[in-house]
């Protein structure tokens, strides 16, 4: 680190320091508060005070010292927990919007209570957005009681609620609720054609759960809501099969980062010859060139039991940064089918998207986000660029003790595996109980079998029962547990030493406490210390080890690190593991590196959404403004525009989706792919308000303004009959574009040395 850097550093770290010396003060200030002598009563008009206040205007910093203590006294009654002060300082941050990083174990539930409470009492309500539903269910009815003593209502959506429910748990003062849920209610919203099918009302302010996963890993991931598919047919397979009959080296070939498969020029005479299409490359045969990467791509990079499972006759993919099953996720739509045929099953057709949008966007929309997790600090820089949201770190309550070893490097796999059996099974003779991180379904189920060989007993938690996942989870801290679990299982669910039985637990401390293994280290940082930190909650002890093989694929191959280690070790078949803290120190700074890179595809990609995004918001307030009435009409003529909107807006969707396939062709012709994807999209989105006039009036002359609903059902004025939400795994979006543009220079060179041919 260079002198500049070091200085800024430690401006930022005072910095940091002044702030939580602040925070402390005042928690100072709310413990001095004693309302033990109040019965339930009081308290309840002293919050029906704070509420009359907040809502006459009188700025909610001025009340939350009050508001604080309130919540403080109420858990203590309700729940038997009284707020450390460190979750004060944590409360109080969160009120401000910062990000706040707690370890794992500190409370943040309880801490998200008071900010929820301060912000509630305007009567605008308040989102706590969770991992899962499991979550949201659990801290709902966890933290009812403290709310409801208070006067407030608070509610939990689930997905599968009927329209009504949700009406109600989003009219709670404060709702809890997954990210994806809220969005997909949000996109509902957005296609309503009375204010009777809606449940959100105007966002206020929100506390994201698990922030690093839900701001970065998933921020970027499309949120879809489309009509419903139809039965696709059986071409898929076709190109399955051709995919099947190209081997490795002689038809193709993979990057560095073994993320993205190309055809060679032997690759492509092969597949020109099973497909008789004559030249792949020529513009006619592009659905065909698209068609065969995606399959290729299916059968060469997609791993069943690693990217995907297959459960009751249908793909679920899994998430690359937990392990478990990705709820209701799709690849884009050329590659799910490719993977669908490659499994040999029935695929479906998309349907028409009738609205998208990211969970970074729909986090915009709120005026006032906060957020909590364990893991921030790593990321501060993409949190702050992103969000502007400032990293917090709060320090625990108790000093941490777990020991952190430093990875165990081995130059093979199979003695990584030996080893990794040997450690756990001579930790697991001493009843300690052990957590085992791994980074897919396959690596687990193979851990698993070798346990099994040793007579180790175990738990597998993976993406093929992840519905056992908080009671596997919330006992991994019991004598004897060994837990084998796919990344980040469990997260948001607190392992207690013992399984909260305290004679356990002090059996457990005897022993160290639980030792957490990570079977590799991942792409991010903030995974492997999500790993760690189920460790040493509470000032509990604990130690954490990772395993690591130079013949890993997730990391070391991906990365090229095999190319900075000495061809001496490469070369090594040894057992014992390598001891050079050089080696670990490069691991550490490829991770890094890793990350960068991650955060400058995210940031690509966003420069391509930010603007469909404010094209849909102009849309949206014309749209809302029709649907509750705030442009007066007749109600004819509010379905007719209502109708219109959406159906040009999906149009417009689609061509929008067209332009951003190709649109890196345009490098070809030294021209900028963003600065071109904006002009056309301006240009087609500057066309819409002049089609919805043009249609509404049309429309509105054949109704004869007619306001029998009969009429409008019979000249088509409806929504979808039925629709579905789903998810895209965005990034192989990007991965498919660079293939279709290498393929195009392909086909340049082609005609290239075609015309260079015929001139000799």
């Amino acid at each position: 680190m260079n002198m500049i850097a070091r200085l800024v550093q430690r401006a930022k770290e005072r910095e940091v320091l002044h702030k939580l010396n602040g925070y402390r003060d005042i928690a100072a200030t709310i413990n001095k508060q004693d309302l033990r002598a109040w019965n339930d009563e009081q308290l309840k008009a002293e919050s029906l005070r704070l509420q009359s206040e907040a809502k006459a205007g009188t700025p909610l910093d001025k009340l939350l010292t009050d508001a604080y203590a309130l919540v403080c006294e109420a858990a203590q009654r309700t729940l038997g927990m009284r707020p450390f002060e460190v979750q004060v300082m944590a409360a109080i941050a969160l009120h401000e919007g910062k990000l706040v990083e707690m370890q794992t174990g500190e409370g943040k539930t309880l801490a998200a209570v008071m900010p929820a409470y301060l912000n509630a009492i305007t009567g605008k309500g308040v989102h706590v957005l969770t991992f899962n539903d499991y979550l949201a269910n659990r801290d709902a009815e966890w933290m009812g009681p403290v709310y409801r003593l208070l006067g407030l209502s608070v509610g939990a959506v689930q997905s599968g609620m009927s329209l009504a429910e949700k009406q109600q748990a989003y009219s709670a003062d404060i709702t809890y609720v997954t990210a994806k849920e809220a969005g997909f209610d949000y996109l509902r919203d957005s296609i309503a054609m009375t204010t009777g099918d809606t449940v959100h009302r105007a966002f206020h302010y929100v506390i994201v759960d698990e922030a690093d996963s839900l701001l970065l890993d998933e921020a970027r991931i499309p949120l879809v809501i489309a009509d419903e598919a139809a039965t696709a047919g059986q071409d898929g397979t076709r190109f399955a099969d051709v995919a099947k009959q190209l081997h490795l080296d002689e038809h193709f070939i993979f990057d560095e980062f073994k993320r993205n498969v190309f055809l060679t020029e032997a690759g492509s005479d092969k597949v020109e010859s099973l497909l008789n299409c004559g030249n792949l490359y020529e513009a006619h045969n592009v659905h065909l060139l698209t068609s065969i990467h995606c399959a290729l791509h299916a059968d060469a990079l997609l791993q069943r039991d690693i990217d995907y499972i297959v459960r009751d006759g249908r793909i679920e993919l899994i998430d690359e940064y937990t392990g478990r099953v990705a709820e209701n996720r799709h690849l884009p739509e050329g590659l799910q089918a490719a993977l669908e045929a490659k499994e040999g099953l029935a695929s479906k057709v998309g349907g028409t998207i009738l609205g998208t949008i990211t969970l970074q966007h729909l986090l915009r929309l709120y005026p006032t986000i906060s957020g909590m997790t364990a893991t921030a600090q790593a990321s501060a820089d993409e949190f702050d660029y992103v969000y502007s949201l400032q990293v917090v770190r709060i320090p625990p309550n108790r000093p941490c003790i777990r020991i952190d070893h430093p990875h165990q490097i081995y130059t093979r796999k199979e003695a990584k595996l030996r080893a990794l059996v040997d450690e756990i099974a001579s930790v697991h003779a001493t009843g300690r109980p052990i957590l085992i991180g791994t980074s897919s379904v396959q690596e687990s189920d193979i851990l698993a079998d070798r346990l099994r060989e040793v007579g180790v007993s175990y738990h597998v938690l993976n993406a093929k029962n992840d519905s056992e996942e908080a009671e596997i989870i919330a006992r991994a801290g019991e004598i004897g547990a060994v837990t084998v679990s796919t990344n980040m299982a469990g997260r948001g669910v607190d392992i207690r030493l013992g399984g909260g039985d305290a004679k356990q637990a002090d059996a457990v401390v005897e022993l160290g406490g639980l030792y957490i293994i990570g079977t590799l280290v991942n792409e991010s940082v903030r995974i492997d210390n999500q790993l760690r930190g189920r460790a040493g909650r509470q000032g509990d002890p604990g130690a954490s080890r990772f395993f690591v093989s130079l013949e890993d694929d997730l990391l070391l191959h991906r990365s090229g690190i095999d190319q900075a280690i000495p061809s001496s070790y490469r070369k090594l078949r040894q057992d014992e593991p390598l001891d050079k803290p050089a080696l670990r120190n490069k691991i550490g700074h490829v991770q890094r590196v890793i990350m960068g890179q991650n955060f400058q595809i995210r940031q690509e990609l966003n420069r391509y959404s930010d603007m469909v995004e404010e094209q849909r918001l102009i849309l949206y307030k014309d749209r809302l403004a029709i649907l509750t009435g705030e442009m007066p009409m007749s109600p004819s003529e509010q379905r007719v525009r209502l109708f219109y909107i959406d159906k040009l807006w999906a149009e417009h969707l689609a061509y929008v989706s067209y332009i951003r396939e190709g649109i890196h062709l345009e490098s070809l012709a030294d021209l900028n792919p963003i600065d071109e994807f904006h002009a056309r999209i301006i240009k087609a989105f500057g066309r819409i308000q002049a089609k919805i006039e043009k249609e509404t009036s049309r429309m509105l002359e054949r109704l004869s303004d007619s306001n029998d609903p009969s009429e409008w059902e019979r000249l088509g004025l409806k929504g979808p009959s039925s629709t579905r939400t789903y998810i895209i795994n965005d990034h192989y979006t990007q991965r498919l574009t660079s293939l279709v543009e290498v393929a195009v220079l392909k086909m340049v060179r082609k005609v290239k040395h075609a015309i260079g041919h015929e001139s000799s």
